[in-house]
């Protein structure tokens, strides 16, 4: 006690290791996520967070992770009853049939639309409307068949996750919440503990670099005992009633829980998933199908009525009409297609498949979903709370001499 009487000014050492310590690691994290956008004069005068900063990789990973780990999404689509899919659409299916029916004879006949009777008319209307949901069930069918070859499932994951940043973090801090706590904590723990060990050498050893070059050391070591212990060690080690395991493979199924929830509820929804079938980098096939099914409702269509028959004659004007049908249904479809959204998400239940396999899978590929975001920087991170470490001991040194 006598000691720290008359050397309390010492006890510097070990408070501000800790400070560093908790400092440098909450700062390693705050880099390692924001900002967002690159901040500065670029290329290299500047920050962006590690994460966003690799967008495109780690939802790379992230898709790679989900695709060769848990869900096929050949075998999801399977779960699709497309009849059933079907009825919840056909309301929207009969509107838009008499819809096409309109366009088609108002653009190419008006006079003769104006002139047909109306039991003409319905008898029209009543042949689309029965032969467009059978024709659309064929295409859904094809598509749900053929889903591996017009969903691109790795683009459509990365594409969201460039452009919207923020999910792409959220993903990370929410499931990771825990051990980033725990990281922040640890700084201030070891920190602390690492001072006291300086504080008794400067005792007895006073050189003017001992100080930068411990701090230096504390800030490597903080932030490196934080991320091992994370995820080391993967199996559980039991000593009677005490139990060490990485800290994020603990929590395996809590963490399983959150990130289904975030995939399935804010990416893989149907919404996203039907905009990028039919309106994605691979939606040029399914055109090609929509156009082959929309031909065949006009086809039969004009095969029904004499007036009809009439109307299209000549390949020209027959084309033209199979153009503004298909126009008129392009224009509605994800109106359709919205009336079933809630369906699909029931159907395809990504959530509870998402969280079941990766409840079921083993320490190390489950640790392999948080790991990407320090492995692709972790010297970088380390080298931040080196650096900021190293600048305390400079301090301490200041407030000696």
């Amino acid at each position: 006690m006598e000691f720290f009487i008359e050397n309390w000014i010492y006890l510097i050492i070990p408070v501000t290791s800790g400070l560093v310590g908790w400092l440098t690691n909450v700062l390693a994290l705050r880099m390692t996520f924001y900002p967002l956008e690159f901040k500065g004069i670029p290329p290299y005068l500047g920050w962006q967070g590690i994460i966003p900063a690799k967008a495109g990789v780690m939802a790379g990973k992230a898709v790679d992770l989900i695709t060769k780990n848990l869900v096929k999404i050949e075998d999801q689509f399977q779960q699709i009853e497309i009849h059933r899919l079907i009825e919840i659409m056909s309301p929207e299916l009969e509107r838009v049939s008499k819809k096409i029916i309109e366009e088609v004879m108002n653009a190419q006949a008006p006079a003769l639309w104006e002139r047909l009777p109306v039991k003409v008319r319905n008898h029209l209307h009543q042949r689309v409307i029965e032969e467009l949901p059978v024709t659309v069930e064929a295409l859904m069918r094809e598509i749900n068949n053929n889903i591996g070859e017009l969903f691109d499932l790795r683009t459509m994951v990365v594409d969201t996750l460039i452009a919207d940043k923020g999910l792409l973090n959220k993903i990370f801090i929410k499931c990771g919440a825990s051990e980033f706590k725990f990281i922040e904590r640890s700084g201030a723990y070891f920190g602390f503990l690492f001072g006291l060990i300086q504080m008794f050498i400067w005792n007895y050893f006073q050189p003017w670099w001992f100080l930068p070059l411990a701090g230096l050391v504390v800030g490597f070591s903080t932030n490196w005992l934080a991320l091992k212990l994370i995820f080391k060690p993967e199996k559980s080690w039991k000593f009677g009633s005490f139990e060490i395991q990485g800290l994020f493979i603990k929590r395996q199924n809590e963490v399983s829980a959150e990130y289904s929830a975030i995939i399935a509820g804010q990416i893989l929804t149907s919404p996203r998933i039907f905009d990028s079938i039919f309106y994605g980098n691979r939606s040029g096939h399914v055109t090609d199908l929509i156009k082959k099914h929309v031909s065949k409702v006009v086809d039969l269509a004009a095969g029904s009525s004499l007036e009809i028959i009439q109307l299209v004659a000549g390949t020209r004007k027959y084309k033209i009409i199979k153009n503004i049908a298909y126009s008129s249904f392009k224009e509605d479809l994800r109106i359709v297609l919205s009336q079933a959204f809630s369906y699909t998400e029931q159907a395809l239940d990504l959530e509870n498949t998402l969280r079941s396999k990766m409840q079921a899978l083993p320490p190390r590929k489950f640790a392999s979903f948080l790991h990407p975001i320090f492995e692709e920087d972790e010297l970088k991170l380390i080298a931040v709370g080196a650096f900021l470490g190293g600048l305390a001991g400079l301090i301490q040194l200041y407030l000696f001499f």
